[in-house]
């Protein structure tokens, strides 16, 4: 065994003796692979493999690995103020941050919360919509969810995502949240306009019986993540956003994923042409480099927060709140969607994406083609499908075999690269996959 071979081995073995992984069942799980380094959209490992990341290190890198940018950027905080308190005192980068994410969104939009992941900008957001009724004496205790929705890990965020089928285990831990029918939709569906009347309607009965307790409802604008690269349709939502307003019902737009790009737009609120009352942010926000959220409403929330005594502010908080360094982060990758013609990359990346569906559209072994922005997707067809579809896990041992990061959601396939891929890095995962339909899949039905 090489040096290389050893340190691998190594880095393997003590692993397996006091690592636990997250959304893993660790007994039957395959060895992990001991990434050490990573270049634009590759990844390599202590053996000196590379990995083509095809799914943005679960969705959070977004102007590529290591970008020299962002990395030097951390390193000339971290020198000057690595942490303080953010009760009771401020820093430039944090100010700074804030006052470029309230710039970039609609108009409205205007107080930033900071706290350290999307499940809980997720959980803020649901405290903030809690309490503001609360504040202005009308206390609701209802919310509103889509089957389907994934919110996040913790207990709120899990509320809001008990649809998702990831939680069965914590069920006796979440307060009740309702759900709405998903209106998902793909290319050439016939059926999206009587899927979303049919999802109106069963939210205009909601609101005729619960309008007047429900807080807020939650959504992830256009694409529905963890369910599977879920898609709706701009106009669904502009639909939902109205017809909130009428009753009174605040919205909140969980872009913990969508955000950054991912859609198209620098956040799916602008593709959708809405406004939310709350919006979540995270992953991408400091380009997958450091930890970091934030919660961003509408200034008569906040106004709503505001009173002489405690019992009206919003108690919440974590001790790396605002942290300078992933403040810096978020900054530097902020100037790089204005920098290096990066929102042009998107558009290439659409454009690709649609002309390989378009290639192969016709193939027996997959339907429900969708895109939206550099988010692509299909679905295998097979017996077993949803997230613990037996196709999945091996699909994914497909694909690493052939240096390509690409974890399918059970049966679904999707690609949501880095902004930095090149075009014959991206023609490499759609020829991957295009093997994978005519090899993996023969006998998955």
């Amino acid at each position: 065994m090489t040096s290389a071979n050893s340190h691998h081995g190594d880095i393997v073995a003590l692993d397996r003796r006091h690592v636990w992984h997250p959304y893993t069942q660790e007994q039957v799980a395959p060895e992990p692979i001991p990434i050490v380094s990573g270049q634009g959209a590759l990844l390599y490992d202590s053996a000196g493999r590379s990995y083509l990341d095809l799914i943005s290190s679960w969705w959070v890198t977004t102007h590529g690995h290591a970008h020299p940018v962002v990395a030097a950027a951390i390193a000339r905080q971290a020198q000057q103020l690595e942490q303080v308190i953010f009760a009771g005192m401020t820093h430039e980068p944090a100010v700074q941050l804030a006052t470029r994410l309230t710039s970039r969104l609609p108009a409205g939009l205007t107080r930033v919360f900071y706290s350290d992941d999307g499940s809980t900008a997720v959980e803020v957001a649901l405290k903030m919509a809690c309490q503001y009724w609360i504040n202005r004496g009308e206390p609701r205790n209802r919310f509103l969810a889509f089957e389907g929705g994934y919110h996040g890990d913790t207990v709120g965020a899990m509320s809001a995502g008990r649809s998702s089928g990831f939680f069965d285990a914590f069920q006796s831990m979440m307060f009740q949240v309702d759900t709405l029918p998903f209106p998902e939709t793909w290319i050439d569906d016939e059926t999206v306009e009587q899927k979303e009347q049919q999802s109106m309607a069963a939210l205009n009965r909601y609101l005729t019986e619960q309008g007047k307790n429900c807080a807020a409802v939650i959504v992830e604008p256009l694409v529905q993540g963890a369910a599977g690269m879920r898609m709706c349709r701009p106009e669904f939502l502009r639909c939902l956003a109205a017809t909130l307003k009428a009753h009174n019902v605040l919205l909140i737009f969980d872009e913990v994923m969508t955000g950054f790009g991912r859609t198209g737009a620098l956040f799916a609120c602008h593709k959708a042409g809405v406004t939310p009352d709350i919006i979540c942010l995270s992953k991408g926000l400091t380009s997958g480099f450091l930890p970091l959220s934030v919660t961003i409403c509408q200034e008569s929330i906040y106004a709503a927060f505001l009173a002489s005594g405690f019992d009206h502010a919003l108690a919440h908080g974590h001790s790396f709140t605002a942290n300078p360094i992933g403040c810096a982060a978020a900054l530097a990758s902020l100037e790089l969607f204005d920098r290096d013609n990066c929102m042009a990359r998107l558009v290439m990346i659409e454009r690709l994406h649609r002309e390989r569906l378009a290639d192969l559209a016709r193939h027996d072994k997959a339907h429900r083609w969708r895109v939206m922005g550099t988010i692509a997707a299909l679905d295998i067809r097979t017996d077993t499908t949803g997230y613990h579809s037996e196709v999945g896990p091996r699909l994914k041992r497909f694909f690493l075999e052939r240096g390509l990061l690409i974890r399918p959601l059970g049966n679904v396939i999707y690609l949501l690269p880095p902004y930095c891929i090149t075009e014959s890095e991206l023609h490499r995962g759609w020829n991957g996959i295009e093997e994978a339909l005519n090899r993996i899949t023969a006998n998955a039905n």
